[in-house]
């Protein structure tokens, strides 16, 4: 009897051991960190939109967005594989690879790029009737730059020290919507911004008051910036749509093109499913949903601005798609 009971218990307990071990690790899926932005930004909107897509969500991956300060630390976290995914600019990913950041001689070689996202414009916002009509006349003068990190602060700086002016502002390392705030309420005299078109950080700023915006494309060409740093093109933002309230005018600035980007541990099944579920009129019209930014996404753009090694999960679904040869 005694031998019996032994017997039952032993095939008990190697029933519950079983049951512990094979049936949740078959049904788990492993965690994938996606690197996103900071508040008021679209960076962050880029990461949620896909992780939140269900056909994405449906893959044998359990994705998670980390808000992030933006492009420059999204780099760092893909490269260091802290993160599988992230949004950088296509300049961050050239000059990191390069060993060109700015004050940073490290190579970010551990980051492939996956697909074309938007270009991103620099916007300049300032109170109307403040005489601020160019950078050169923001010395002296208090100004929110972006979060500390983000493609924002790091553009700003090299915008900023090509112009001389860097040093000689009182900088205010803030997000977005911080920097909007602070425009308001008088504690900075101006609001950088690089991000997609339209911002709801500007917005913010137009709606609470009289805003305007500094043509930096003027500076950008009287200055020399695009003789040094060639990646950057003139563009023109279309703000008079008047989805910035008491702009009836488009404003003339620079960009840069953003970037999805993984690390190159990243799956390939998932870069490669990821892009297919995406790159679908459905999945591309999810993505608009989210934002209209996001109109700038498409199978034959797919790989517009990209000037670094592609992920193998990603070439292969280009050379699929017959977008790459």
């Amino acid at each position: 009897m005694k031998k019996r009971f032994l017997s039952i218990l032993l095939c008990v307990s190697l029933v519950l051991m079983l049951s512990v071990t094979i049936v949740p690790g078959a049904a788990a899926k492993k965690l994938i960190i996606f690197a996103g932005g900071p508040a008021g930004g679209t960076f962050q909107i880029v990461g949620q939109a896909i992780a939140t897509y269900k056909p994405v969500k449906a893959l044998n991956y359990n994705i998670k967005v980390q808000s992030s300060g933006g492009s420059t630390e999204n780099l760092r976290k893909v490269n260091s594989g802290k993160a599988h995914f992230g949004t950088v600019y296509s300049g961050h990913v050239f000059a990191g690879r390069e060993g060109l950041m700015v004050n940073d001689s490290r190579k970010y070689t551990n980051v492939m790029a996956v697909s074309y996202l938007y270009e991103a414009p620099a916007q300049l916002v300032v109170l109307k009737g403040a005489g601020i009509k160019s950078v050169k006349d923001l010395v002296g003068k208090r100004v929110a730059v972006g979060p500390a990190g983000s493609g924002a602060f790091s553009y700003c700086e090299m915008f900023f020290t090509h112009l001389g002016v860097w040093d000689k502002i009182e900088r205010n390392a803030i997000s977005y919507n911080a920097g909007a705030d602070a425009l308001s309420n008088n504690q900075v005299e101006a609001l950088w911004l690089f991000t997609a078109y339209p911002s709801s950080a500007v917005i913010q700023a137009a709606t609470m008051n009289s805003i305007a915006m500094v043509d930096l494309d003027a500076d950008a060409k009287k200055f020399g910036f695009y003789d040094k740093y060639k990646n950057f093109e003139p563009f023109t933002i279309p703000t008079s749509d008047g989805r910035y309230r008491g702009i009836t005018e488009d404003v003339n600035s620079w960009r840069d093109t953003t970037l999805l980007v993984a690390n190159t541990k990243t799956p390939d099944d998932l870069v490669f499913d990821m892009l297919k579920a995406i790159y679908t009129p459905e999945g591309l019209k999810w993505m608009v949903a989210q934002k209209k930014t996001f109109k700038a996404m498409a199978l034959e753009k797919g790989l517009k601005g990209v000037a670094t090694p592609l992920h193998p999960g990603a070439e292969k679904f280009w050379k699929e798609m017959g977008v790459l040869k």
